[in-house]
């Protein structure tokens, strides 16, 4: 599902206006990105929980110079399922 398919099923299911729909969706993700941005983590009870990762330094290799270059650490946004959430989809979809 894309932004606008999610925008246009929330115009359906609530019958509010396109803009307001979408003003909403957006200042969702805003919130969430500047949540993350000031390191915070964002818990959606019943969905999951938006947090920072730590993905670890290392030693990547440039294949076309030969050579050795350090990656820094650094962090990265990710989302973890929460329990319904996980439970309600493994009832509905079946694995091919």
């Amino acid at each position: 599902m894309t932004k606008a398919e999610l925008i246009e099923q929330i115009v359906q299911t609530t019958h509010i206006e396109r803009p307001a729909a979408t003003a909403i969706v957006e200042g969702v993700m805003e919130s969430i990105r500047q949540s993350l941005i000031k390191g915070e983590n964002v818990y959606l009870r019943g969905f999951g929980t938006f947090f920072l990762k730590k993905r670890a330094a290392k030693i990547g290799r440039n294949i076309t110079k030969g050579t050795s270059i350090k990656i820094p650490a650094t962090l990265i946004p990710a989302f973890r399922s929460g329990i319904e959430l996980t439970e309600k989809v493994a009832k509905q979809v079946k694995v091919k």
